[in-house]
């Protein structure tokens, strides 16, 4: 860890951090007996639903204040001083033992999970403050960000059974590798490819697989052929987040949100860390192009999947949007990265106003690779592969890393995360989305139950 330091002697007795640490945890705690005397957020009146946004808020206030003066020797404590690797998960649920109050306990988060999303307390928002400040923070977020681009263990744990059988179902998503193409199949069939909890953590699971075999130099993203009725026997990319389980209060800050931007895209766009240096652009000790095949539509989330590819293939007549407004929320980094694409203002309206861009127009060509008929998308995707590997892989891993720090430097990254992690958390759990859901009609419209 040579040339890596903390501002402080990290936790020590009597410091400022500690002595803040425990007038937080009291104050916190008084704001939390006041709101535990009001009924559960569905049964309350105006007045204290009035009275718990209060106690919330300044709740939220003093961990804002705590953080912006700690956060650097806090995270020093959790990961012994950044020789420890921890997922946002692990680090969120080390921060609730080491300093009580700092974030939500285990038992707030578990009754949260239980509701429904307008019965839900919301303490996911205390859980993103605490992230989005760790993420700000030069040396923590790369400390952070290098963490999450760690192979997960439970693909560790399986490579072995992956290279003898050449294929692993990980339920809502399949990998198989084939003649050095790991291909990565979505397969959430009941939600038509929609993406929630499951399907995200089996997503980074099977691309810490195409990275971690050696046999592997490419990886592939495709949907898998559809069983749902109106799209049985086709194939469909992605149809974005799982609106329903949305609805129902499933899909999580940290499981789905977090997790998915800074693991599995994060993973395809910049590979796996290699030993933690504090450079703003360290080198990936494994990293691949990636080619995604789009049948049918690239929805919201699908959409941005093709944002960090290398090459994508389309179904001449199949179209892209990044509906997320729509939806109340932020999509995911696309708001980062699609105005690269096809510039500012078209990214506005495709965000903002929530419209289509056709695969097969000015703007969808600046986002697709090749347009094809849906009988050539095999062959397009072929020819990809021999130009890929014609080239070099060497090269190509060259010029890649080259052209990524020339577009998205990784503190840009960084900067926009913490960001995220603090809006998102706050649109996830506002009223806007459940009233702008319903009254649109659009909670099953393409995720049915």
């Amino acid at each position: 860890m040579s040339g890596i330091t903390v501002a402080h002697p990290p936790g020590a007795a009597g410091s400022a951090l500690e002595q803040e640490a425990h007038d937080l945890r009291a104050q916190v705690e008084g704001l939390r007996a006041h709101l535990d005397r009001l009924p559960p957020r569905p049964e309350r009146t105006a007045a204290q639903r009035g009275s718990a946004r209060r106690l919330l808020s300044q709740a939220r206030v003093s961990r804002e204040e705590f953080l912006r003066r700690h956060v650097r020797e806090v995270y020093a404590v959790l990961t012994e001083d950044l020789s420890r690797t921890m997922r946002v998960a692990d680090l969120i649920a080390a921060a609730g033992r080491r300093y009580p109050g700092l974030v939500p306990t285990e038992a707030d988060m578990e009754a949260d999970r239980q509701r429904e999303r307008r019965g839900k307390e919301g303490w996911e928002i205390d859980q993103g403050i605490f992230v989005a400040h760790v993420l700000d923070d030069r040396t923590s977020g790369r400390h952070l960000l290098h963490s999450m681009t760690r192979p997960r263990q439970r693909a560790v744990e399986i490579l072995d059974e992956f290279r003898r059988r050449d294929t692993v179902d990980l339920g809502p998503i399949a990998v198989h590798h084939e003649k050095g193409i790991g291909h990565v199949t979505f397969q959430n069939h009941r939600y038509l490819n929609a993406e929630d909890n499951a399907s995200n953590q089996a997503l980074e699971t099977a691309v810490d697989l195409v990275l971690l075999d050696d046999r592997i130099d490419i990886g592939l993203l495709r949907g898998g052929v559809a069983t749902h009725r109106k799209w049985a026997g086709r194939r469909v990319f992605g149809t974005g987040i799982n609106l329903t389980h949305f609805r129902q209060g499933r899909i999580s800050l940290v499981e789905f949100f977090l997790d998915r931007e800074l693991g599995a895209i994060n993973k395809m766009y910049r590979g796996h860390s290699g030993s933690f240096t504090g450079e703003a652009e360290p080198r990936s000790v494994r990293e691949k192009p990636w080619i995604a095949a789009v049948d049918a539509f690239a929805i919201g989330g699908g959409c941005q999947f093709l944002l960090v590819m290398d090459h994508v293939v389309a179904q001449r007549d199949a179209y892209v949007n990044l509906p997320a407004g729509r939806e109340g929320i932020i999509p995911g980094c696309g708001v980062l990265r699609l105005p690269r694409f096809i510039g500012e203002q078209p990214a506005r309206r495709t965000v903002q106003f929530n419209l289509d861009i056709p695969v097969d127009s000015p703007e969808g060509r600046l986002i697709v690779s090749e347009a094809v008929p849906a009988a050539e998308i095999d062959s397009a995707v072929g020819r990809a592969v021999k130009g890929l590997r014609a080239t070099g892989i060497g090269s190509i891993l060259a010029n890649r890393r080259a052209l990524r720090i020339s577009v998205e430097p990784q503190d840009t990254f960084r900067s926009y995360m913490a960001n995220y992690a603090r809006e998102q958390s706050y649109c996830a759990h506002g009223q806007a989305f459940g009233d702008d859901l319903e009254a649109s009609g659009h909670a099953d419209v393409l995720i049915p139950g």
